[in-house]
């Protein structure tokens, strides 16, 4: 199940996916999500919004990366996603997004489900 979620400050519901999720996934709020972001892109000489850098801040949180199988590289949705993942924290990757997953439902600004997701961070 989707749930709105959006703790930017400023109600943006652009551009700043990673940080939503990071927030989301942690527990944290999405200022100390963005500063572990920029501090990891800055340590990394990268830009914040990069798979990379998002990807180790998760890392150093205890979560590690999985890929999707490809049996259906075009059919497997996010929800579905969420149907086979109802128990746990999930940050989900698609091919231009990033969605956390917490006990099966989704937490975006939009409705997210019929994204595909790639691979995807557990802790």
């Amino acid at each position: 199940m989707w749930i709105f979620y959006n703790p930017s400050p400023s109600g943006s519901r652009v551009g700043d996916c990673a940080i939503r999720a990071v927030s989301k996934a942690l527990g944290v709020t999405w200022e100390e999500a963005y500063l572990l972001i920029v501090a990891k892109g800055f340590a990394l000489h990268d830009v914040p919004s990069s798979n990379a850098v998002w990807g180790d801040v998760l890392r150093e949180h205890g979560f590690k990366r999985l890929v999707i199988p490809n049996t259906c590289p075009t059919c497997y949705t996010v929800k579905d996603f969420c149907k086979d993942h109802d128990n746990g924290v999930f940050v989900v990757g698609t091919s231009g997004h990033v969605v956390t997953v917490i006990n099966g439902d989704y937490y975006d600004t939009w409705d997210s489900g019929n994204e595909i997701p790639i691979y995807y961070w557990r802790r």
